[in-house]
């Protein structure tokens, strides 16, 4: 239930605030006072669109903000903000802010959230009906979302929709595998082909870096044998002049003196160990020697191994050094292709027990629809023999294609079939050709809806083209689900104004210099003048006064259920 709404700077409302409590809260004024502005704030409250447009000329942004009391929330709501981590206590605060450039930040308990967050927790929290609804009850998606909402199908709806997501996925993955298998047989053959050489091929991992620093080494054994045989001489075969020659004779000359001066002991050691290396290294050098001395047919070898890596390396686009990682990709693709047959069998069967599991489902919300549709033409019959259609009928058609295939709604075709006359035949909704037929229907569907919901009801001036004693049936309605819950209702005739358990005017002021909308709480006696001003016209008479009493006394002593004890709402609005 809203307890609380506040708007600043929105479209010609600079400050307005209202303190809200169950019934039936009715607003009343002028046309072009404001009336519908509120419920445009109420819709960006729910998530709906905004833009700069909507800003008071001159401020910088528009704020909205509303608390919803949660202790009669239903339980999907409080399960819907503990998934998203919104916390909070026994109230829930919404707040929309939207800049002058169009930008816009929503909030929930503080907490700032996607504005889809925001349209989901509208969606459970508030329910608005528009005075040209029953433009949208002529479109089947909308009749059957009133239907399933009418017999709470929810959960079954949702399962449906995840069938159809399950059956839709495989359905194109056995499409591609499909596709693939029409030209599987050529694809096979090249994949074998190529496959087969790069078997044959026999190349390991790391061999081609192996195989180019033979080939380096091989090119260059000439270079290479003169450069080791020159470094092995200086190093070491050289007796007279080599490396290894005069640090023996240093060696010898420091192991003679380190007797008769100690300082020296200390640089022996280095001197010895320096011999050893020159030693190790000639050793290495004649091995590395001794290996360049090979067949060079060794290098023909390579140079043949190299090229035929190189060859095959052309022909499948890839670098010699990615002929490893290419062999097992395509080994890995005709592997795939080989089993497609398998693995399409199983898609298809995968894809059958799926399209079984929908069909199920299905058929199962189908038989919800038929039953709801039953009760719900029985409601709104009923009630259009209470606004002027007596004889009328409502019918829920509900028809099933088992051929069709698979929809995320269902297989079901729902159409609204309505007589306004006895005798005459039921025909689609569409084709009702009175607008005066089409409002007070309208009107019927979305009370007969609204009578299971536990949200906020509003209603914008739904009683369009009725008037008389239907009006005040209609008025009686509304009153009805305000006894249930909370109902707004925008409304601009008396005999719906009377049946409010509170009542707002709705009044547009300026000083010709600026513009802004007021709210007023009506007093006992304001309620007379405001529905005496409905009833008369410009000039308020004694017998208007006397005729809005008695409305309102009637509207007292008919209704059960009466709130009229409750608290009444607070209205502050001032001027900034």
């Amino acid at each position: 239930m809203l307890t609380h709404l506040q708007i600043r700077d929105f479209a010609i409302i600079d400050a307005i605030e209202l303190e809200l409590r169950p019934g039936l809260t009715v607003l009343t004024g002028e046309t072009g006072a404001g009336k519908s502005i509120l419920v445009d704030a109420l819709q960006l409250l729910a998530g709906g669109r905004a833009g700069a447009e909507v800003v008071r000329h001159g401020s910088e942004r528009a704020e909205i903000s509303g608390t919803f009391d949660l202790a009669q929330a239903p339980r999907e709501l409080k399960q819907w903000l503990e998934e998203q981590s919104v916390s909070g206590g026994e109230d829930l605060i919404i707040r929309r802010v939207v800049s002058a450039d169009g930008r816009s930040r929503a909030y929930l308990n503080g907490q700032s959230v996607p504005l889809q967050l925001l349209r989901e927790a509208g969606n459970i929290l508030i329910d608005i009906h528009g005075q040209h609804e029953f433009q949208s009850l002529m479109r089947s998606a909308a009749q059957r979302e009133l239907l399933d909402g009418y017999g709470r199908q929810e959960s079954l709806t949702a399962q449906v929709g995840i069938a159809h997501r399950v059956w839709l996925e495989l359905l194109n993955r056995t499409l591609e595998l499909e596709t693939k298998a029409r030209d599987r047989d050529a694809k096979l053959d090249m994949l074998r082909y190529q496959v087969h050489e790069l078997n044959a091929l026999q190349l390991k991992e790391g061999e081609v870096a192996s195989l180019l620093e033979e080939r380096s080494r091989l090119t260059n054994r000439g270079r290479l044998a003169d450069g080791a045989q020159t470094a092995l001489q200086q190093l070491y075969e050289n007796e007279e002049g080599s490396a290894h020659a005069g640090v023996s004779r240093a060696l010898q000359a420091l192991k003679g003196l380190a007797s008769v001066d100690p300082r020296l002991a200390s640089v022996v050691p280095l001197v010895e160990e320096a011999s050893i290396q020159i030693r190790e290294a000639a050793r290495e050098l004649e091995h590395y020697r001794e290996s360049l001395d090979i067949d060079s047919a060794r290098q023909d070898e390579v140079e043949r191994r190299l090229s035929a890596i190189e060859e095959l390396a052309r022909k499948n686009r890839v670098t010699p050094a990615e002929l490893v990682e290419r062999a097992t990709q395509l080994a890995a693709e005709l592997e795939a292709l080989e089993r497609a047959d398998l693995d399409l069998a199983v898609l298809r069967k995968d894809l059958a027990n799926a399209l079984e599991s929908y069909r199920v489902q299905a058929q199962q919300l189908s038989a919800r629809r038929v039953t709801t549709g039953r009760a719900l033409a029985k409601d709104i019959t009923t009630r259009m023999q209470t606004l002027g259609m007596s004889g009328g009928r409502f019918q829920v058609e509900v028809a099933q294609d088992g051929n069709a295939d698979p929809t995320q709604h269902g297989i079901d075709q729902i159409e609204f079939r309505v007589t306004a006359n006895p005798g005459q035949p039921l025909r689609a909704l569409a084709k009702v050709a009175s607008g005066g037929e089409l409002s007070r229907l309208s009107l019927a569907v979305q009370v007969s809806c609204a009578a299971r919901e536990t949200r906020c009801m509003v209603f914008d001036e739904v009683d369009s083209g009725i008037g008389g004693a239907v009006a005040e049936i209609v008025g009686r309605e509304l009153r009805a689900l305000g006894t249930r819950g909370q109902v707004l209702c925008v409304t601009h005739l008396p005999q719906v104004a009377s049946q409010g358990h509170h009542h707002l005017r709705v009044t547009k002021l300026t000083d010709g210099r600026t513009t802004r909308t007021a709210l007023t709480e009506l007093t006992a006696q304001d309620r007379v003048e405001e529905l005496a001003r409905m009833l008369g016209g410009i000039e308020v008479t004694a017998k208007a006064r006397e005729h809005a009493k008695e409305m309102l006394k009637v509207a007292s002593d008919d209704t059960t259920g009466d709130t009229r004890r409750q608290p009444r709402p607070s209205v502050s609005s001032k001027r900034r």
